[in-house]
């Protein structure tokens, strides 16, 4: 019996191992989830918001690196999809979205509805194509599949309502012949970028996501070259901890004095599978060798000296096979104070943040002073929020965060060791992802610990998608810095000299609503309680929404501040104490 386009497309996914499809039922997509419902394996995650449905499926992918899946509606629907699927564009997560349509024969009739996807998805998509055949199957969906997963981005798959249930004529198995290659670079660039590391005295490594499949070897390079390791947030997962004595930290607005220095004060950076975009945080006038995968990334951030396009693991291999064992024109081992110094720096930075996210700190004689000018009200620091969660988490905990504070505080508290994972909206920079990227990695593993660092300001925008966690007893426990702002943008005003203005928030209680939907709800304004507060949320059955009151006015301090950001500060605080009180935002 032939199969429909419908049973053809499911048939796939499963065979692909893909368990779970996220969306928003609708009757352009009737077939499909039809289908989806017979077939045994594959679950469909019914979202409360198509953009929730993206952002998991993009988290799946990034987590496994294999196919996320979701699905969007007739008009509105793959609208909603967007933005989630930006996101995963943006991180280079393979994701098929399947977009419903009007019927077949109302194409280009401005019929109800209807959206040009081809057009809409034309972007953010490396393969996008209106299904207007079931004969074009299951050739189309390959190809679709194909580059979503070859080329590392998003392909969208548009069927018409009227087309998921016909059949096909000439059916067959898909086939999809999956074999990622390993590259590596030209003989002669490895060459010469031996010959300038062998001829540098101080190298500084900063490495990114796309060297964490090379940990072994990156680790090797970093020993061999006496080399302080500067992380990107996306490499803070598998190169952070104590099992890596070169690490440290992460440098830009997120970073510390350390990171900063180390790459300030080395002759040569060599950049592992990193496309770090800030441009002001590069040194000038430094020897850089980069390693990318892809050839469009080499040279687009800073300068060039030498770029090896090919996979990090395999050209970090060729370099120790043919470095030297200490610089050219020396007789002894490569000297090792560059790197002491910067992990001297590290470890007192590390000491004076741990005495900030101390629960007591305020109670002593600096902390009060502190508290006087700038947490009046004694709310919850941030940044002890963050380190108890640190403490108390799992070591193979999954962790998301919201773009903004929350991230700040989750990437200088929260220690990516052992198997612990990090997920984020860090290329994009959107609002509203922790929650729904937390909903899709809990999905894959219902029994290990997901953590959801979520700002109040992007957990209200897609609120309604706890009760997806609710509905699919998806143990999430979200952590919410409750500081009734957009504390970035805050932040950003201020040290611009501008007052603070549009970014007061009026919050509900969310630990009240998260019970009223059936989540167990827990409220914290008391820093005596955060402690406790923290380990009943982890012990809680099921998803937890732990609403933590922080204080709104705590400065994340740059790595290298500046005194025009000095500047700009002192003078807003002193536009916000001067403005009225009956001014909007006014304190």
């Amino acid at each position: 019996m032939a199969r429909t386009v419908a049973r053809v497309v499911v048939d796939a996914l499963s065979e692909l191992g893909v368990r779970q499809v996220f969306g928003v039922v609708g009757d352009a997509l009737n077939p499909l989830t039809d289908a989806i419902r017979t077939t045994e394996g594959l679950e469909w995650v019914g979202c409360r918001h198509e953009e929730a449905a993206a952002f998991a499926a993009s988290a799946q992918s990034q987590l496994t690196g294999t196919l996320g899946v979701c699905m969007g509606t007739v008009g509105p629907g793959s609208v909603h999809l967007l933005n989630g699927l930006y996101d995963a564009a943006k991180s280079h997560a393979p994701v098929l979205a399947i977009a419903g349509q009007v019927p077949l024969a109302e194409l280009g009739s401005d019929y109800f509805q209807e959206v040009d996807n081809d057009a809409l998805f034309s972007d953010v998509a490396v393969f996008r194509a209106t299904v207007t055949s079931p004969d074009q199957l299951p050739q189309m969906l390959e190809t679709a599949v194909r580059h979503a997963l070859g080329r590392r981005g998003v392909a969208v798959l548009t069927v018409p309502g009227d087309l998921g249930e016909r059949e096909l004529t000439a059916d067959r198995p898909a086939r999809f012949s999956l074999n990622p290659p390993v590259s590596r670079p030209a003989e002669e660039a490895v060459r010469r970028a031996a010959d300038l590391l062998d001829r540098s005295e101080r190298v500084t490594l900063l490495v990114g996501a796309g060297a964490r499949a090379a940990r072994e070897d990156v680790l090797a390079l970093a020993d061999r070259l006496a080399a302080p390791m500067v992380l990107t947030l996306k490499a803070k997962a598998g190169f952070e901890g104590d099992a890596n004595p070169f690490q440290v930290g992460q440098t830009g607005l997120i970073g510390n004095p350390a990171a900063a220095s180390a790459l300030q004060d080395a002759d040569t950076l060599l950049l592992l599978g990193t496309d770090f975009p800030y441009r002001d945080w590069y040194p000038e006038g430094r020897t850089v060798i980069q390693v990318d995968t892809e050839a469009t990334h080499i040279g687009r951030r800073v300068p060039v000296d030498v770029g090896l396009v090919g996979d990090t693991g395999a050209t970090v291999r060729d370099l120790l096979g043919r470095l030297g064992t200490a610089p050219a024109g020396t007789d002894g081992a490569r000297d090792r104070s560059h790197l002491e110094k910067a992990r001297e720096r590290f470890e007192q930075w590390r000491t004076g943040q741990a005495r900030l996210a101390d629960p007591s700190h305020d109670k002593g004689v600096v902390g009060r002073i502190r508290s006087a000018l700038d947490n009046r009200t004694h709310d919850i620091r941030p940044e002890a929020l963050a380190a108890a969660v640190d403490r108390i988490a799992a070591d193979d905990a999954v962790f998301t965060s919201d773009t903004g504070m929350a991230t700040v505080w989750l990437s200088r508290f929260v220690e990516m060791r052992g198997e612990r994972r990090l997920i984020g909206s860090y290329n994009l920079g959107s609002m509203a992802n922790a929650m729904p990227q937390a909903l899709g990695a809990q999905a894959l593993d219902r029994d290990r610990q997901v953590v959801a660092f979520c700002g109040d300001g992007g957990l209200s925008m897609l609120l309604g998608d706890l009760m997806t966690l609710k509905t699919y007893r998806l143990p999430v426990k979200l952590v919410v810095f409750d500081n009734r702002r957009l504390g970035m943008v805050k932040l950003e005003q201020e040290q611009a000299g501008l007052p603070e203005f549009g970014t007061v928030l009026d919050n509900p209680d969310f630990a009240a609503v998260a019970e009223a939907m059936g989540i167990t709800g827990i409220r914290v304004t008391d820093p005596d309680e955060l402690d406790s507060a923290v380990r009943r949320a982890f012990r809680s059955p099921g998803p937890v929404l732990l609403d933590v009151l922080t204080n709104p006015d705590e400065i994340a301090v740059p790595a290298k501040p500046t005194v025009e950001q000095g500047w700009g500060f002192a003078v807003a605080k002193v536009k916000e104490i001067v403005r009225s009180h009956g001014e909007p935002d006014g304190n």
